[in-house]
């Protein structure tokens, strides 16, 4: 004769469900429901007590909606319960004293604060999807199209402009273009280099996938170039060493940017792929070591001028000079010279492995 008996019960939560764990092999003839905040469970099955019919009831602490979700498997009957309000609780059943068949799910228990956390983490994950979605909208998509296409378009006209206007004017004037390429070509400069911050918040905001610490790395050093070392110092406007970095760092865009304007209308020239993926490899070096070269000449000014220098208590001096400054950023330089350089190999490597996997 059969008798009532029963299982093993395992609980876990999260702020918004109840997880129970039955074990019940081969479990049939299922009843599980929710009535007046009670969970009441009956079906048959081989459990603690051999092939018999279980049941058992849990009336819980607080609200919890009526429907109840579960799947039966070889070894055991899962069921989710969803809270009413979501909420941590301080126990499960409504009696203080938990019933003897009741224990902890060890295998899916988290305290509270790790239980917030994976609240976050699916709240991030929910928004990155819905993000994504929005993203694959084809609305959308056209309208991104249209303004990395337009941006690169700027750009590429901007630097084109630059490097065959220097080109131009070596040709015309020999060494003496070397001494007013900031005065003619400057104001071009800065544009284009103010406008390229829009790269770093676009690989922050996920408009193109792309890393942002390469990113912020060339842009920033640039600027601090451009601004702090040439800009603000009118005794580095005349030095040859503004015609060698400008003339550097527009080589290497005005191959970059055409590549990425294809690449918004679905369209590769293999030409202009190799060079946006090679020119840099011999440029990008001789372009930091320029910028190097503008620092340490700019040092001796910065320490006649006091500009920008930062002033102490009295009880230490007057003030540091900016030089100590730049005196740091030599070695941050080649640095980020490495951090860049591994970047845009990793790239050139997967870009042309890619390329010979395909023509195999």
């Amino acid at each position: 004769m059969q008798q009532t008996l029963t299982p093993h019960v395992y609980w876990a939560q999260r702020h918004e469900d109840i997880y129970l764990r039955v074990e019940l092999i081969d479990a049939q003839n299922l009843d599980i429901g929710v009535h007046d905040n009670v969970l009441q469970f009956r079906a048959q099955g081989h459990g603690a007590r051999g092939q018999n019919d279980y049941e058992f009831s849990l009336p819980f602490l607080n609200a919890v909606k009526t429907e109840v979700s579960h799947r039966s498997t070889q070894r055991q009957v899962n069921i989710t319960v969803r809270k009413q309000l979501s909420g941590w609780w301080d126990r499960l059943t409504l009696q203080e004293k938990k019933p003897l068949f009741l224990a902890p799910d060890f295998d899916r228990w988290v305290d509270e604060s790790d239980a917030e956390m994976e609240l976050l983490e699916k709240e991030e994950k929910k928004n990155r999807l819905n993000t994504e979605s929005r993203q694959s909208d084809p609305s959308f998509i056209t309208l991104k199209k249209v303004f990395l296409f337009t941006y690169n378009l700027v750009q590429f006209l901007g630097f084109s402009w630059i490097f065959v206007n220097m080109t131009i004017r070596l040709f015309i004037l020999g060494q003496d273009s070397l001494y007013d390429t900031f005065y003619t070509i400057s104001d071009v400069m800065f544009f284009c280099q103010i406008l390229a911050s829009v790269e770093v918040l676009n690989a922050m905001f996920g408009v193109v996938k792309a890393a942002v610490v390469p990113a912020f790395i060339q842009v920033v050093g640039r600027n601090f170039i451009l601004f702090i070392i040439l800009g603000s110092l009118q005794e580095m406007h005349n030095k040859p060493v503004v015609f060698f970095v400008f003339y550097l760092w527009s080589a290497i865009e005005i191959f970059r940017y055409p590549f990425y304007m294809l690449g918004c209308i679905d369209t590769e020239w293999k030409t202009i792929t190799w060079l946006r993926y090679t020119i840099w490899i011999p440029l990008y070096p001789l372009g930091v070591l320029a910028e190097a070269v503008a620092v340490v000449q700019s040092i001796s000014v910065f320490d006649q001028s006091r500009l920008f220098s930062i002033p102490l208590p009295e009880a230490l001096g007057s003030s540091v000079s900016f030089s100590c400054v730049l005196y740091l950023y030599l070695p941050l330089m080649v640095i980020g010279l490495l951090i860049n350089f591994r970047h845009l190999y990793k790239q050139r490597r997967k870009k042309f492995r890619t390329r010979k996997r395909k023509s195999n």
